[in-house]
């Protein structure tokens, strides 16, 4: 049974063992359920959580969520590829991005994690909430093919590093594998 206990983050624990439990409570909310708004909401508020449990930089975390690859986008008269908004925590924030666009269409274009700490140096950077300093977003890919990606924004310069991009490289996985995907 699904409990909100699951989004309780003790205080003083490391990253990885807040990154190791996002992983543990999010194979138990998943179990049975292959949803995929059910299981990104929920993945959503577990790092939302996780992240304001930890010390600085990682609790200045403003954005974490996914964006899914739009159906629509793989229909004429469409001639790109695009993302669209799905399930987070924080600000409003853009609805689509095209694949290659700013941050997040780089990652879905290339299927690579992209670990940016300054997005006021990247290429095309779309700010959505002009308080977001850095960034990381891990496509999830199934069969060869970008389904979704997991965004995640921090108010400050280098608020991520290669910590975040392993555990958030296995918690993309995981989700790949939970989810019937449209």
């Amino acid at each position: 049974m699904v409990h909100a206990d699951a989004s309780t983050f003790a205080q003083g624990v490391t990253k990885e063992e807040a990154y190791q439990q996002v992983l543990d409570q999010a194979e138990g909310l998943f179990f049975e359920q292959r949803n995929w708004v059910c299981n990104l909401s929920n993945a959503a508020s577990l790092l939302w959580h996780a992240y304001k449990s930890l010390p600085f930089p990682s609790n200045q975390v403003n954005w974490a969520g996914f964006y899914t690859l739009d159906p629509l986008s793989l229909s004429p008269p469409q001639q790109q590829q695009q993302l669209i908004l799905g399930p987070f925590q924080g600000k409003v924030a853009c609805q689509t991005i095209a694949f290659g666009r700013g941050v997040c269409g780089a990652a879905a274009a290339t299927q690579q994690t992209q670990l940016v700490g300054d997005v006021a140096a990247f290429p095309g950077h779309i700010a959505c909430d002009g308080a977001s300093r850095s960034e990381i977003v891990v496509p999830v890919v199934v069969e060869g093919k970008v389904v979704a990606i997991i965004d995640v924004d921090c108010a400050v310069v280098d608020g991520f590093d290669e910590v975040d991009r392993v555990w958030l490289e296995r918690f993309a996985g995981v989700i790949a594998g939970a989810c019937d995907w449209p």
